[in-house]
């Protein structure tokens, strides 16, 4: 049987956590062995994922994070590591070399593509002729004050940095997004000019995810938030990853969120991710673009694969095929990956449970 060694790390977090089920679904599926050490920063999340050897990391942002997964590759002799984190990842691929130099295989984004800024990001995408929404860096104080006279009210203001919604507030008026900004600076949260403010997108929440190999899109799929955790205890209602979300198919929604992938990188290598919002005119506008995964995206291709049997739903492990050199098991559509109007409802300490019409699967 063969067995593949692989270095996960922020295994702990629920993205992480769900990228090592879908590995031991594939084992199943396969007949193969993984072999896999995870690491995470969180003493208590790293006791959560059903790996081989778990081990406390340093936080990313430490000198010793990256000698560190050296060591673990080396002492452990693993050929494939996966950083899940998008902090980790962007380290990680900024380091890339010290790994290929051991032998350890990466397939990774470039690292300027994962966790741009977002208005760089708003900048590329415009400049290409990408729907984004209209969007004023607040520099200055008096930038909000600009902002409300040319785009009107209400407006969501929001960090360039960081995901989750990280800062992100509906606001209605210059004194309330002040007011926002002025807690943030002084609570220690981010600087004045870190922010952004943005027309407001009323419309459907969308999400689209995709694998790219050297440029060519392998596959993706479409789908929409609708509910989310805790929400009541969030003042923008968002609250990070969702927890219903159901599967769309949408050809000019995909098209636009391919093309954003494309403005920010000609040739994307790796899975990237694109956040659209629509408007009230019901015309969907690219809000983010990154080199990342989604945090459900291992999870829908482990809850497809397992309710219906069909290991290429499985796309962390495509993702590891291609990492690994050897293409895809088989034929997979360069969109809409998964069944429309399926739903995948999560909840802490209750399951998951992905629904259609006709029945209900519970996954997890």
């Amino acid at each position: 049987m063969r067995e593949r060694r692989v270095l996960l790390t922020g295994a702990g977090g629920i993205g992480g956590v769900n990228f090592v089920r879908s590995l031991r679904l594939a084992e199943n599926h396969y007949n193969e062995r993984f072999f896999i050490v995870g690491t995470d920063f969180n003493t208590y999340y790293i006791e959560l994922p059903e790996v081989d050897l778990r081990f406390r990391a340093p936080r990313h942002t430490s000198a010793d994070f990256i000698p560190t997964l050296i060591k673990l590759a080396t002492s452990n002799k693993l050929e494939f590591l996966h950083p899940h984190p998008s902090p980790e990842a962007k380290v990680v691929s900024e380091n890339r070399e010290k790994f290929e130099e051991l032998g350890v295989t990466l397939y990774l984004p470039r690292p300027e593509d994962i966790m741009p800024d977002k208005f760089h990001v708003y900048r590329k995408l415009s400049s290409a002729g990408v729907n984004v929404p209209k969007t004023i860096h607040v520099k200055l104080v008096d930038d909000v004050d600009a902002a409300f006279a040319e785009l009107g009210k209400p407006l969501w203001i929001r960090a360039m940095k960081g995901a989750g919604g990280r800062l992100s507030l509906k606001v209605n008026s210059p004194e309330e997004a002040k007011m926002w900004i002025k807690l943030n600076v002084v609570q220690g949260r981010a600087r004045q000019d870190e922010f952004i403010i943005q027309e407001y997108l009323p419309g459907r929440d969308l999400a689209f995810d995709s694998l790219w190999f050297k440029g060519e899109l392998i596959t993706s799929y479409l789908r929409e938030r609708l509910e989310y955790p805790f929400k009541h205890i969030s003042l923008s209602g968002l609250t990070g990853t969702p927890s219903v979300a159901r599967i769309l198919r949408d050809e000019n929604v995909s098209r636009i969120a391919i093309s954003a992938v494309k403005a920010l990188n000609p040739s994307p290598h790796g899975f990237y991710s694109v956040d659209l919002k629509e408007g009230a005119d019901g015309l969907p506008k690219v809000t983010e673009v990154d080199g990342k995964w989604h945090t459900t995206a291992p999870l829908w291709g482990y809850a497809f694969a397992k309710a219906y049997n069909k290991p290429s739903y499985n796309i962390a492990y495509t993702y590891l095929r291609l990492g690994y050199g050897e293409g895809v098991s088989e034929a997979l559509p360069k969109t809409d990956l998964f069944l429309e109007e399926h739903y995948l409802i999560r909840q802490m300490d209750s399951g998951v449970v992905l629904k259609s019409k006709e029945r209900s699967y519970r996954v997890v």
